[in-house]
């Protein structure tokens, strides 16, 4: 039924504009707006929107993540750039996630929606 059709994701936040400030000033992503809502324009063509809501509630589990061949490049280039990645027990201090699977980092946006960007291992 729906094979072909070119689906999409979305999440909430609680303010537009700093959304917009942050998705693209801080992590450098193409964004539009229409009608009081954002689309990220992602590598793939495939858009992803937010949309605003007032009684948003953060998401508690990781919305988009972001491949990267060097963690610990993105995550130092992120870090001057005023982000501020998630301490968890298996985090070390940067915020870079080393047990197993792919090398994974945690941060939020500002509203407190959780993202990541991660290391694939090579092929």
């Amino acid at each position: 039924m729906f094979e072909h059709t070119k689906a999409f994701s979305g999440f909430s936040a609680d303010d537009i504009p700093a959304a917009k400030r942050f998705y693209a000033e801080t992590l450098g992503l193409k964004v539009s707006e229409t009608n009081g809502m954002l689309l990220l324009h992602l590598a793939g063509d495939r858009d992803t929107l937010i949309y605003p809501k007032d009684d948003h509630q953060p998401a508690t589990f990781t919305i988009l993540n972001f491949p990267v061949d060097d963690i610990h490049q993105a995550v130092a280039d992120l870090a001057a750039r005023g982000v501020t990645f998630e301490q968890y027990e298996d985090t070390d201090a940067a915020g870079i996630a080393r047990n197993e699977g792919p090398l994974i980092a945690w941060f939020k946006d500002p509203a407190g929606n959780v993202l990541s960007v991660i290391q694939e291992p090579a092929i």
